[in-house]
């Protein structure tokens, strides 16, 4: 039986990826914890790069996670784009949309390089927990990739984008908050890696790439 075409979890991750960007700009309240509203789709990008790297090795997630972030500096620069052209003098809303989608470039700066060095990290991490668990324990490699670069991503993020704006006390506990949603997400969606990575690779044998 042929195994689906992984292209649609690369698809995914893409899709994850850019909507998460565009969510970044709300704010939200869960359980005491304030958020922004991306965290209920940018911890699923590690979840697809660990099952591209499961099945296509190390090399296709790397250039995945490559490609996520010159489509999301292409995306800004489009927003930022549709920013500049003139209204039409019966519409109403450029400030809403300056407020929404005009994300500042130091949250934007931000954004970007807590990507690059995260998802990166987590490429590398989850095969090095790979070569030392010698292919066994997908649910070990999946979750302590993930839960050591969602640290960085989330001291990263929010120290470049806050720090100083904000007290420091702050910005430890949007840290902390984040740190907290996106580790739990990770452990949860373990069972959902083990599927995909079942549907996905099929028979095929796994790529040793350095």
């Amino acid at each position: 039986m042929t195994s689906p075409n992984i292209q649609f979890i690369k698809y995914l991750f893409v899709v994850s990826l850019l909507l998460a960007n565009i969510l970044a700009s709300k704010i939200i309240m869960v359980g005491g914890l304030v958020l922004p509203a991306a965290i209920i789709l940018y911890p699923l990008t590690f979840l697809f790069t660990d099952v591209v790297a499961e099945v296509e090795g190390k090399r296709s997630a790397g250039a995945l996670v490559m490609t996520g972030f010159y489509l999301s500096l292409f995306m800004v620069l489009v927003i930022l784009a549709g920013k500049l052209l003139p209204p039409a003098g019966f519409w109403k809303h450029q400030e809403a949309y300056n407020v929404i989608l005009g994300s500042t470039p130091r949250i934007v700066l931000a954004s970007m390089v807590a990507y690059l060095i995260s998802q990166n990290h987590d490429v590398w991490a989850f095969h090095w927990w790979r070569e030392k668990t010698a292919g066994r324990h997908l649910w070990l490699r999946n979750n302590l990739s993930t839960i050591v670069s969602q640290v960085i991503d989330s001291v990263l993020f929010i120290g470049i984008a806050f720090w100083g704006t904000v007290p420091p006390a702050t910005v430890g506990m949007m840290i902390l908050s984040q740190y907290i949603v996106k580790v739990g997400i990770a452990l949860l969606d373990t069972p959902l890696c083990y599927l995909l990575v079942r549907l996905y690779g099929g028979d095929r044998k796994h790529l040793q790439e350095a």
